[in-house]
């Protein structure tokens, strides 16, 4: 990726684009997870790359896989994780637990074994991991890959309920429907950039477009 220069402040960002085009990078650079090699990424004025720990409560991530995300053995665990690390006493962060579960209607899972979960039950947990440290902005890296079609629907009403700006991944167009802007990217580089009715249009065009060709030829050697 090189030459980006995007300043993102609406409340809801929907980044497309096919595989390769450079979507997850820029959800690992504004995230922290790598460095830019040139330039600089701020948010809320500060370089996540420098102090993952210190973004906690300006950034929350949900990966595409929770196997990638969890880290805990029990529901509790996973929970409490971040509220500690963000310096919550550990009594202070059992009790949030609690009252976190309870309120979406999930007390019964605060002993349960995770792997005992769904995969969409997984990643319902890792969105209220997330939701637990309360952060500014919530990256979602295609939050609805491989669930089912009612949990999809879940999780989507779950998200569109959020006071918190999410920049959503995705290849899905119908995922971004309501969102202010979207940012269209191509080989590192952005496509097109602007309010989201004008962008989905033109974008889902162009897919439908390669679908209609060998639409892997411009990616050969």
């Amino acid at each position: 990726m090189s030459g980006l220069t995007l300043a993102l402040t609406e409340h809801r960002i929907g980044i497309v684009g096919r595989n390769g085009s450079g979507k997850t990078s820029i959800l690992r650079l504004l995230s922290g997870l790598v460095p830019p090699s040139t330039g600089t990424v701020q948010v809320e004025g500060m370089d996540p790359a420098r102090d993952r720990k210190a973004m906690l409560k300006h950034l929350g991530i949900l990966f595409q896989n929770p196997d990638h995300q969890i880290i805990f053995p029990t529901v509790a665990e996973e929970l409490a994780f971040g509220l500690t690390q963000q310096g919550m006493p550990k009594d202070m962060a059992q009790d949030a637990v609690r009252a976190l579960l309870a309120r979406h209607g999930r007390s019964h899972w605060e002993g349960r074994i995770v792997t005992a979960l769904s995969q969409g039950q997984r990643h319902f947990l890792c969105l209220l991991a997330v939701l637990a440290m309360a952060p500014h902005t919530i990256l979602l890296d295609e939050p609805f890959a491989g669930l089912d079609l009612p949990t999809q629907t879940r999780l989507a009403r779950e998200l569109a309920t959020l006071p918190q700006r999410l920049v959503l991944i995705t290849h899905d167009p119908a995922a971004l429907a309501g969102y202010d802007r979207v940012i269209w990217l191509e080989g590192g580089r952005v496509r097109a950039d602007g309010a989201a009715v004008a962008i989905l249009k033109d974008f889902s065009a162009e897919m439908a477009r390669l679908g209609d060709v060998d639409a892997d030829t411009d990616l050969s050697d």
